[in-house]
């Protein structure tokens, strides 16, 4: 890798700057790709943003950029997006600094912005030395996600497909689920719903997907499989709860889209379920009534008070194998199981030794 260091005014970096969600973001007369398809997508916060403009109004010095040399003489930022970009949209006028746009600064305001000398280091090397690189110098600041690293490998048409329909503010992947109730979580920028799309399609082989479509021209069956996931949520759970955007969609979709569901039962013991205070985690009710596994429900403990309560009244002797132990060596188990009407209250608990209580939960 070849790096050699440029001091370029900002009035030449963002001449022609140019924001298009299609075509990307472009400055440097349209030799400069700012935001190449392994980038992230913009996340500066505004006091981030509003940070870097301040910088440059006070003529401090600014972190270094860097610069790809494609073979056809353009470029391309390795590091550097958020801080061009943030400098790009306050020229441009897209926000304003302390209630001033850049038009409303005097000439002699203006000419200091666009007279700062940004330090940009130009590389010229291999692919891999350039996704190399890329992974190196992002380790700090705003880290890359797993997904914006697996971009950064996987880039093509495909990609490019997938990014329009996942990865944008009010991508058409956003606003499917959100339309109704809120059913995923993180933010698309991140490349969270494009990671969890990919998770549930391919039962977590996000690398081995993306692999296998990365020269394919669209992403469309990943669009059409995550539409069919999101029709299906809302037919089986048409009463949304704030729970649902934490729940494994994908997965039940996949194991249970073929079966058909009572919904008015269905919704009758979700709604007996989020009132029993035994059950933890909540948004567990919704794969837990189609499994059937307590796992997902994390069923409250007995608190040391009921445990020692219990082997006081029992004398320390386990009720299956008539032995005595220590409190350590023995573990609370409900009288009447829970899934049985069993509450975990103090009457209801026991206390079994180790070994039969596990063989007991393992019938």
């Amino acid at each position: 890798m070849e790096i050699k260091l440029h001091q370029i005014p900002i009035r030449e970096v963002i001449a022609g700057y140019k924001d298009s969600q299609e075509e990307g973001v472009t400055a440097y007369n349209d030799k400069l790709d700012i935001r190449p398809k392994y980038q992230r997508e913009f996340v500066y916060k505004e006091k981030q943003r509003n940070a870097v403009i301040e910088t440059v109004k006070q003529d401090f010095p600014l972190n270094v950029m860097y610069w790809m040399i494609r073979e056809d003489g353009g470029y391309e930022v390795l590091d550097g997006q958020q801080r061009t970009i943030s400098i790009g949209q306050y020229v441009n006028g897209d926000f304003s600094l302390n209630e001033r746009y850049f038009h409303n600064l005097t000439k002699e305001e203006q000419d200091q912005i666009l007279d700062y000398k940004l330090m940009i280091y130009f590389c010229e090397g291999t692919d891999k030395e350039r996704l190399d690189w890329f992974k190196i110098i992002n380790t700090v600041g705003e880290q890359l996600t797993e997904q914006e690293i697996r971009n950064a490998v996987y880039t093509g048409p495909w990609l490019s497909d997938a990014k329009l329909k996942f990865s944008k503010s009010n991508c058409v992947a956003y606003l499917l689920a959100n339309d109704g109730g809120k059913l995923l979580e993180g933010s698309p920028i991140r490349q969270e719903y494009l990671e969890t799309a990919l998770s549930w399609i391919n039962n977590g082989k996000i690398e081995d997907y993306m692999a296998r479509h990365q020269h394919d021209k669209n992403a469309n069956e990943l669009w059409e499989y995550f539409q069919n996931v999101i029709e299906w949520t809302r037919k089986t759970f048409p009463n949304y709860r704030r729970e649902m955007s934490g729940v494994n969609w994908g997965d039940l979709y996949n194991e249970f889209k073929d079966k058909k569901f009572d919904t008015k039962k269905l919704e009758k013991e979700i709604a007996e379920l989020m009132e029993d205070e035994d059950v933890t985690k909540k948004s567990g009710v919704y794969p837990y009534i189609l499994t059937r596994k307590e796992k997902y429900l994390s069923i409250r403990t007995f608190t040391d008070k009921q445990k020692r309560e219990a082997y006081e009244r029992q004398n320390g002797i386990c009720p299956i194998c008539s032995k005595h132990f220590g409190i350590e060596e023995m573990e609370a188990d409900h009288i009447t199981p829970w899934s049985k009407g069993g509450k975990t209250i103090s009457e209801n608990c026991r206390m079994l030794c180790q070994k039969d209580n596990r063989e007991k939960s393992n019938i």
